[in-house]
């Protein structure tokens, strides 16, 4: 069984690599590279995959609403790797999933 820092580190993982799936995408619809697609495609279902392992060993109320930490990835990858304008709106929206994750698994 899992302990509760491994579920944290496997909860984290799996909501990076939704965020990685998604920039692979990306970078294939900027390049058209066929790699990218497949890397952002592999990404995407080793998430889903984390996914599942974690549906075994905590409840889906925590599961899912923590899949919510893809959108941090995901606005950290697009403003580093993508060069994306990120506004204080969006900063804040971090804020506030940080704090729900915090209320939710804290």
């Amino acid at each position: 069984m899992l302990t509760d820092s491994w579920m944290v580190v496997v909860l984290i993982a799996m909501t990076l690599c939704g965020a990685m799936g998604g920039a692979g995408l990306k970078a294939y619809a900027t390049s058209r590279k066929k790699l990218h697609v497949l890397i952002g495609l592999g990404f995407y279902g080793t998430g889903a995959l984390l996914n599942i392992v974690l549906l075994k060993f905590l409840p889906l109320t925590v599961v899912l609403p923590a899949n919510a930490l893809t959108y941090v990835w995901t606005l950290l990858i697009a403003k580093v790797a993508f060069k994306e304008t990120v506004g204080p709106l969006r900063w804040l929206g971090v804020i506030c999933i940080m704090g729900g994750l915090w209320f939710l698994v804290g």
